[in-house]
């Protein structure tokens, strides 16, 4: 398993090849943006790790080049910049994965693994499933011809979603790929922003498209009839919808 870290903290950098190495990956560093962007292209590599704050050439502007060239690689962004608009910015670019500074190496080493397993698909411009699309270069979702306005939060959720359509994930998975992961809070914050996203993408559109799966999590799948708006949604597994 090969990786590149582009990594500009020089004790970070060996630290983290150190560690990396002793699990039995082959790692390459780069300093900089530029030689970064030069050797993910160059060479193949099976996840690279990608700081947001570099020299000569920024992590957003390397990872849009990346995914403009077609280079699908997975991406995990490893940055002290833990805002949610800057892990949106990073997802809506490509990013696979964003972990903050700082962080765990046991969890480092256990999301590389699975973006590995996950392998590298390529993305298309515009998600599409059903009627609803969502574009991450213009951050704009919608229901047919109908625009669907969305936080920032709510967005990432969808997208999350978007991506992994058809398959049933669970709270804590969610939590882990939308929230801060120094996130505190419990994960019913996950019920509930299920709820506004399906009062946004459902409700005023008469289907019923996001479901909950009682015991394991949530599905979004392609559009089917739903309810009308006027009662409390009920689930193909017996649950109703989330406040």
């Amino acid at each position: 398993m090969r990786v590149l870290v582009v990594e500009d903290e020089k004790l970070l950098a060996e630290t983290v090849r150190r560690g990396l190495s002793n699990e039995g990956f082959v790692v390459d560093l780069a300093p900089d943006g530029v030689s970064g962007l030069w050797a993910a292209t160059e060479n193949p590599y099976d996840v690279i790790i990608l700081d947001l704050m570099l020299p000569l050439k920024n992590g957003y502007d390397v990872l849009k080049e990346l995914r403009e060239r077609r280079i699908w690689t997975p991406v995990m962004m490893l940055t002290a910049k833990d805002g949610e608009y800057d892990q949106t910015d990073a997802f809506d670019l490509g990013a696979d994965d964003y972990l903050t500074k700082p962080f765990s190496f046991l969890v480092l080493v256990a999301r590389l693994r699975a973006l590995i397993r996950r392998g590298a698909p390529e993305r298309p411009v515009v998600l599409r499933l059903g009627t609803l699309t969502l574009d991450p270069a213009k951050r704009a979702v919608a229901r047919g011809d109908a625009a669907i306005a969305l936080t920032a939060r709510e967005y990432g959720l969808l997208q999350f979603l978007m991506r992994r359509h058809d398959q049933v994930v669970s709270k804590a998975e969610i939590l882990d790929n939308v929230w801060d992961p120094d996130f505190q809070g419990g994960d019913n914050v996950v019920e509930v922003y299920i709820g506004y996203l399906r009062r946004k993408i459902d409700v005023p559109f008469r289907v019923q498209t996001l479901t909950t799966v009682r015991g394991m999590g949530y599905q979004l799948s392609p559009d089917r009839p739903g309810h009308d708006g006027n009662t409390p949604e009920t689930m193909p597994d017996g649950g109703a919808a989330a406040p």
